[in-house]
């Protein structure tokens, strides 16, 4: 009995998955210095989002080519809120490689 995983152009995501995978695009001073170096766009993704179901959700959403997707973890910081000490919540970034002459605008202007 072998079983065979289909290629990952292959691959059907669930639509509703892919809708709420990416929560929302990171504007920062990094995110907007690797937009520019590299042609990639940042996102703040679900903690248990993969890397070809961000890929899909992205080219779902924008209609763009991704090239690739990098993911990192970063774990909430402990602060200190008067007497009691809290925790900010855990994050998980995507940096999505477009392809060249493929671009994403997320500041809603039309060009």
């Amino acid at each position: 009995m072998s079983r065979t995983n289909p290629a990952p152009a292959q691959r059907q995501f669930d639509e509703g998955r892919l809708m709420q995978v990416l929560i929302a695009p990171i504007v920062s001073e990094k995110a907007t210095l690797v937009a520019e170096k590299a042609n990639a766009v940042t996102f703040k993704v679900l903690r248990d989002a993969t890397k070809p179901e961000i890929k899909a959700a992205v080219e779902l959403l924008f209609k763009v080519q991704v090239k690739g997707v990098s993911v990192t973890n970063i774990k909430g910081k402990t602060k200190r809120f008067g007497r009691t000490v809290g925790r900010r919540d855990h994050v998980r970034k995507a940096y999505v490689l477009l392809k060249d002459g493929q671009e994403l605008n997320l500041s809603g202007e039309v060009a």
